[in-house]
């Protein structure tokens, strides 16, 4: 798997928590594309299927410590 920027993954992160915060999947279609959007992203970004292994997968590779974590290239 090739490893997404930490700091991109976080971000994305931090954009799902937010939108499902809002719980964007009832609002407007925008919202909704855009949850999805970002829920897809995370799953590619994770080489993962589902956005609770996405979560789980960003989180673990996010936590860390070292180059990875750090937003440096390991190796």
């Amino acid at each position: 798997m090739s490893l997404a920027n930490p700091a991109v993954l976080r971000n994305l992160v931090e954009q799902y928590e937010a939108l499902a915060a809002l719980r964007a999947e009832d609002g407007g279609a925008a919202a909704r594309q855009r949850l999805r959007d970002v829920a897809h992203t995370l799953c590619v970004s994770t080489d993962t299927r589902d956005i609770d292994s996405a979560l789980a997968a960003a989180r673990r590779l996010l936590s860390r410590p070292g180059p990875v974590a750090a937003g440096r290239p390991s190796g």
